[in-house]
């Protein structure tokens, strides 16, 4: 079965490599493990956990190696169809919500039985058809909130990212592969007013500080912790292994590799 990103509903032997959360998205892991990371925290993933993709967040899955097969259950939960349900069922939104970009929410028997519910659902595509769609979503819903009211907060907050602190911002996301015009985004910006307050915080362009903030932090991963330079150049915001090893070259003299003959050999 193949992942579309036009459904918004679909269950899924893959992972989606796009690092920003552009809607809120439940996610119910079948089988299989994996891990999740939003910038602040790591979470690891077994078969039958689920939480909640916060929209206009950053985050990134990695599926770990396991002997059986690995299926998810995303369910995309996009701005339009939320306001709709609220306006129908009229739930308290607070000031006060969480920081972080993944929600983990604690296993319940309706949330289970849910589940349960939406395997005569799914078509040969791993879709549920738009004749369904909308009344399984609306049932998730009531069921999340039912359980978690405080998630209110979060689904029904349909404002666009307001302007925050850019330095703690960008220190916490720089491992993300997402463009200059996310990441102005997502900090409340124009992309003109993020480069000019980036360049007084960092006396550097974006991309300049992108690149060696990464690079940094990779040399302190091979150099303290020991991880492979294959093993990190991913998570760490670089598309393919030849770059980072061009660049890592080119900022410190040698390639990450000569970087672990020399550990070896001292």
């Amino acid at each position: 079965m193949k992942e579309t990103a036009i459904s918004a509903c679909y269950v899924s032997p893959s992972l989606n490599n796009e690092q920003f959360v552009p809607e809120h998205c439940f996610m119910y892991l079948v089988s299989g493990s994996m891990l999740a990371y939003d910038g602040s925290k790591e979470y690891k993933i077994k078969p039958g956990d689920f939480g909640i993709a916060r929209r206009n967040h950053l985050a990134k899955y990695t599926k770990q190696p396991d002997n059986g097969e690995f299926k998810k259950i995303y369910i995309l939960f996009e701005q339009d169809f939320l306001k709709e349900f609220n306006e129908k069922y009229q739930f308290k939104v607070e000031s006060e919500k969480p920081t972080n970009g993944i929600i983990a929410l604690t296993k319940n028997a309706l949330t289970k039985n849910f589940i349960q519910s939406l395997t005569p659902y799914f078509n040969e595509k791993g879709t549920i058809d738009d004749q369904f769609l909308n009344v399984k979503r609306t049932e998730l819903l009531l069921v999340l909130l039912k359980v978690n009211p405080e998630l209110a907060n979060i689904l029904f907050d349909f404002g666009s990212p307001e302007k925050i602190d850019l330095e703690a911002f960008m220190i916490q996301n720089f491992r993300f592969n997402v463009s200059i015009e996310r990441f102005a985004y997502l900090t409340g910006r124009s992309l003109s007013a993020f480069k000019r307050d980036f360049e007084k915080i960092f006396n550097a362009t974006p991309s300049h500080w992108l690149v060696q903030k990464r690079l940094e932090e990779a040399y302190h991963l091979i150099d303290k912790k020991n991880k492979r330079p294959s093993d990190i150049y991913l998570d760490l915001g670089f598309e393919n292994f030849s770059h980072f090893s061009f660049a890592f070259k080119k900022l410190f003299g040698h390639s990450p590799t000569q970087l672990i003959e020399t550990k070896k050999n001292n």
